[in-house]
């Protein structure tokens, strides 16, 4: 695997890269960064090879509240364009799909906790995810969806949210749920969202969060293997 030179945004101090950045180390990739809730510089975009999303709770509509993601999403679609790959997570999956064009809009039910997604027909034979089962129970915290680009192709769903991740052009990986997450991570994303924990059909409570923490290393493991593919297919 030649050695990347991987850069990520962050928006909020409490969802960093998670597990990602192990994956990083072990291979001895670069890792640069733009954390906008402490600074708005981009880098150069032949500076990279890879461009990491990471979630947070504003809108990707939020431009005037944030008046970065306007820069953001443009930095997002040029990165595409430029043929970098790019990986989305929550926030930064919907991020992703604005820079598209598609629709980023509430979803009808809040979707918070350890919830089963199933792959579509396609992803089960996809070369990213082809061995790791129909069915994974993974970690989620969103409000927001966003619809399918046009050209992507829809990997998974779950029953609180249709359109659950896609890829676009190879290269191009949304995920709208966390794969990411270590007990750290987690209990820093309870911390400061504990107030959106209430009753609801796809929202579990923080103690139900905390007693499938065993999950973190499942995902783990699964975002390895996709992060593991993405790099040897270039």
């Amino acid at each position: 695997m030649k050695k990347l030179r991987i850069h990520y945004f962050q928006h909020v101090a409490f969802e960093g890269l998670g597990s990602i950045e192990e994956w990083v180390h072990l291979y001895g990739h670069s890792l640069t960064s733009t954390r906008f809730f402490e600074e708005t510089s981009l880098p150069e975009i032949s500076d990279i090879d890879w461009l990491i999303v990471m979630g947070g709770p504003m809108s990707v509509n939020d431009e005037e509240q944030f008046p970065w993601l306007a820069d953001e999403k443009r930095f997002i679609r040029k990165a595409i364009d430029e043929g970098k790959t790019v990986l989305g997570i929550c926030l930064g999956s919907q991020l992703v799909s604005a820079a598209l064009g598609a629709g980023v809009y509430k979803n009808a039910e809040k979707e918070i906790g350890w919830f089963d997604i199933e792959l579509t027909c396609f992803a089960k034979s996809d070369k990213l995810f082809f061995d790791i089962g129909s069915t994974i129970k993974v970690f989620h915290w969103h409000g927001d969806t966003f619809d399918i680009p046009e050209k992507a192709v829809h990997l998974a769903y779950s029953k609180g949210c249709k359109n659950q991740a896609y890829i676009y052009n190879n290269k191009v990986l949304a995920l709208q749920f966390h794969l990411e997450p270590t007990k750290s991570s987690l209990k820093q994303m309870i911390d400061f969202g504990r107030a959106e924990l209430k009753s609801a059909r796809y929202v579990q409570t923080e103690q139900e969060i905390l007693d499938n923490e065993q999950l973190i290393e499942s995902g783990r493991k699964v975002l390895f293997s996709i992060l593991d593919r993405l790099a040897k297919q270039g």
